[in-house]
């Protein structure tokens, strides 16, 4: 079952691009405008993670904070437009996850999403495609029980395609996964090294992949996933 997330947030256009983002992602989305109607709706369906404009119409998104951990015990992540520190503060020592200042990146925000839902027990730490195992939590990497050494970058690779499990992944979307992973400009060439590298490192035969699978035209995906 795909996660779902709850957003609060008041500003159609920004909540609409948000839901049209996780969606793509493959999370379900819930969305409320106002602190009376989120409060409202709480406890009336099953969500995995909280995303919670702290300013509202009618309130803030500390109320709701409060109330998604008592009701729901879910990760909370704010967004705000401000990131001065009593706002900050004042949301972590409700018991709030994370938070991210707008605008933010479209990637930040949903590294943040999945890295919540790994800590909080709900999304899968450990994934399986045939032989090959990687397990989020200790960032290890293992092929019929045997560890496959992955430079940073190429681990950061197998984690873009992980994380789009079930969806083509296009050559500019991961060359923008891995420029913000290297820190540093990262070209089309040195993307079809890194491919050519890490297939080489987790495919039984490189020249007919069966893990990053070529989608012509259009980009990449990945073989058949399976959470453990």
């Amino acid at each position: 079952m795909k996660p779902k997330i709850f957003l609060v947030e008041d500003d159609r256009t920004i909540a609409k691009n948000l839901a049209m983002l996780l969606t793509s992602e493959g999370f379900g989305v819930g969305h409320c405008a106002c602190q009376r109607e989120a409060l409202s709706q709480l406890g009336e369906q099953r969500f995995d993670l909280a995303l919670i404009d702290i300013s509202l119409p009618d309130g803030n998104g500390f109320a709701v904070c409060t109330a998604v951990k008592e009701k729901l015990d879910i990760p909370v992540i704010f967004l705000t437009a401000s990131d001065d520190e009593v706002s900050v503060v004042t949301g972590l020592n409700l018991g709030a996850d994370d938070y991210i200042t707008k605008p933010f990146r479209p990637r930040e925000l949903i590294a943040r999403i999945q890295a919540a839902l790994r800590k909080s027990g709900r999304s899968p730490a450990v994934f399986r495609v045939g032989a090959l195992v990687v397990d989020a939590t200790s960032s290890l990497v293992t092929k019929n029980d045997r560890e496959v050494f992955l430079s940073a970058l190429e681990y950061r690779l197998l984690l873009a395609f992980i994380n789009n499990q079930g969806t083509i992944i296009t050559r500019s979307r991961l060359l923008d996964e891995l420029w913000h992973a290297a820190g540093e400009y990262v070209n089309d060439n040195t993307l079809t090294v890194y491919i050519k590298r890490l297939r080489e490192k987790i495919e039984d035969d490189p020249a007919n992949p069966q893990i990053i699978l070529t989608v012509r035209g259009l980009g990449y995906r990945l073989g058949e996933l399976s959470g453990k």
